[in-house]
């Protein structure tokens, strides 16, 4: 068992990131953001759900802006171009979940 919570992989320098789950058919992996941190643009390699579990987030898909907080789940489609920053004063983390897993994509 593991809590999400416990042990989150903030960063000095840029993003911090843990991977949680691997399997064919599902990768969720966490993402940890330290205020002003961001994931840089970037296409989605599969069908992906951003899960906030803290703090407050920009998203921009394909040029879309959609600000996320808490609680807030994201649909992005395959092949989506995406960047994510951290907007907030507060550290902010969220699940990436993949599936397929993308290592299943490439079939």
């Amino acid at each position: 068992m593991l809590n999400v919570l416990q042990g989150i992989p903030y960063q000095a320098e840029g993003m911090g990131k843990r991977k949680l789950v691997d399997e064919k058919h599902l990768l969720v992996m966490q993402i940890a953001l330290r205020a002003g941190q961001s994931v840089p643009q970037h296409n989605a390699n599969s069908n992906v759900h951003l899960l906030v579990l803290s703090g407050e987030v920009t998203v921009t898909i394909d040029n879309d802006g959609h600000m996320l907080k808490q609680g807030d789940l994201l649909a992005v489609a395959f092949k989506s171009s995406m960047s994510i920053k951290n907007i907030g004063a507060q550290e902010a983390t969220f699940l990436v979940i993949k599936t397929p897993n993308p290592c299943e994509m490439q079939k």
